[in-house]
């Protein structure tokens, strides 16, 4: 194990948690894939008034998710999807098939994922990286409709 150079973080910051904001996304996918909810989520923190807390967002299904990661190169999602098929691949002979072959793979590769997210707020901003954006990842064939509740808790304006 090597030890870095140096540490360095800002001075920490106490909120005293006086607001809980929730609401309910619904989400129509069109099939399996990413769906970019990043600015529909900065939009929920705006009007949340969000200031410093944090975002919590989960999703209400067994096949389909949530994940943070990159957006600048198309092709990062595409190799993600890659690896999620090859893990979790429609002809394993899986046992559960009465939704169809696709979904006992989706339940598989929802497992690999996530079904919540955490992200801080700070100054009235998530802190999200500069590449990375919150996506939905739909895991079956089909078009759906996804619910994913959104929650903010923490210090909110006016």
């Amino acid at each position: 194990m090597t030890s870095p150079k140096s540490f360095s973080r800002s001075a920490p910051s106490t909120v005293t948690a006086t607001t809980i904001v929730s609401s309910l996304l619904t989400v129509q996918t069109s099939g399996r894939g990413f769906v970019d909810l990043t600015a529909e989520i900065a939009r929920f923190a705006r009007e949340a008034g969000a200031e410093e807390g944090a975002l919590t967002l989960f999703i209400r299904h067994t096949s389909a998710s949530l994940t943070i990661q990159e957006n600048a190169d198309p092709s990062v999602l595409a190799d993600l999807s890659t690896v999620l098929s090859r893990l979790a691949p429609e002809n394993a002979k899986w046992t559960h098939d009465a939704e169809g072959p696709d979904d006992m793979p989706a339940h598989v590769r929802t497992m690999l994922t996530a079904t919540s997210l955490q992200i801080p707020v700070l100054n009235g901003e998530m802190t999200l990286g500069t590449w990375q954006a919150i996506y939905l990842i739909e895991h079956r064939r089909l078009a759906h409709n996804r619910e994913v509740v959104l929650q903010f808790v923490g210090l909110a304006g006016a």
